[in-house]
């Protein structure tokens, strides 16, 4: 027996009694139970709410990308399943949707969507910020392209939030570290500059890539990229990132540190007058519109 039960189920076979069940357990949906010494994890909640739906929903959203490997999802995140109950408990988003047999993959005995459905799904029901982010996420995790989610926008065309997610799926970039990444590389595009490259890597006189660029133009030598506490705080990668930066400008690269706190507007001014030298030099080719 695993750690969420069924607790009508699990009275009646005898594995645990009324009991027991009372004072050994705590509900995290209608009875749906885990052990009152586990802390409910996004896993906890996901296995609970397919097992509330009778074993037949489809698991999608934010927790089907969690179980492809996708990083940067909130332990309070709702559980979105593809199930025709219309009255859901808290923590649960059903819907009632169409979704086709080889959209749906199976991951630790439940029936999950897979990555490209789940990206579709991500695309259309978040607002575009956080699905571009978890799009990135997703797409690193699982090896899921723009193409394969793009597909299924034609398969489904009309339903709501698709063209929405096609805007989405079009900003997708594996690259992406953080979801603070996702966000100033949005930032940048937004403000008109060209789609900037991510993790471009910066070699030594050996081969040796000695840096990966959070995002960037290569041809520009411009990079931006954003440091998080840890980057602060940490007193070892304090004294790395100080030694990876000198190498970074030593290799005729212009760099651009955002922290948080820093406003678009702030970012795009530095980036702007960043190009603005360049073109000085003669190496800009095209000005961001």
């Amino acid at each position: 027996m695993g750690e969420v039960i069924v607790g009508s189920h699990a009275v009646t076979a005898g594995t645990v009694t009324r009991g027991q069940l009372r004072w050994n357990y705590r509900a995290i949906y209608p009875d749906i139970y885990v052990p009152k010494s586990v802390e409910p994890t996004l896993a906890h909640r996901t296995e609970g709410a397919w097992l509330w739906s009778g074993r037949r929903g489809v698991i999608t959203g934010r927790a089907a990308a969690a179980a492809h490997g996708s990083k940067w999802i909130a332990v309070e995140a709702p559980v979105e399943i593809l199930h025709a109950n219309n009255r859901p408990p808290g923590g649960i988003v059903t819907r009632r949707e169409r979704i086709a047999a080889g959209e749906i993959t199976w991951i630790n005995g439940m029936a999950v969507a897979t990555p490209a459905r789940t990206g579709l799904d991500l695309g259309r029901h978040l607002p575009r910020g956080q699905a571009v982010a978890h799009l990135d996420a997703l797409a690193a995790a699982s090896g899921v392209t723009a193409a394969a989610i793009l597909e299924l926008t034609h398969r489904y065309r009309g339903t709501n939030g698709v063209r929405l997610c096609r805007k989405s799926v079009d900003l997708m970039d594996a690259g992406a570290q953080s979801p603070k990444e996702t966000w100033l590389r949005l930032v940048l595009v937004d403000a008109g500059f060209p789609r900037p490259e991510t993790q471009i890597p910066l070699f030594d006189e050996f081969g040796h890539a000695f840096a990966y660029l959070d995002m960037g133009w290569r041809d520009l030598k411009i990079a931006v990229e954003y440091d998080g506490e840890q980057h602060r705080t940490d007193t070892v990668q304090y004294r790395w990132d100080a030694r990876r930066l000198r190498r970074i400008m030593a290799a005729g690269w212009m760099h651009i540190r955002v922290i948080a706190g820093d406003r678009p507007r702030e970012i795009e001014a530095w980036v702007t007058r960043a190009w603005q030298l360049r073109e000085s030099e003669g190496r800009v080719v095209k000005w961001p519109a």
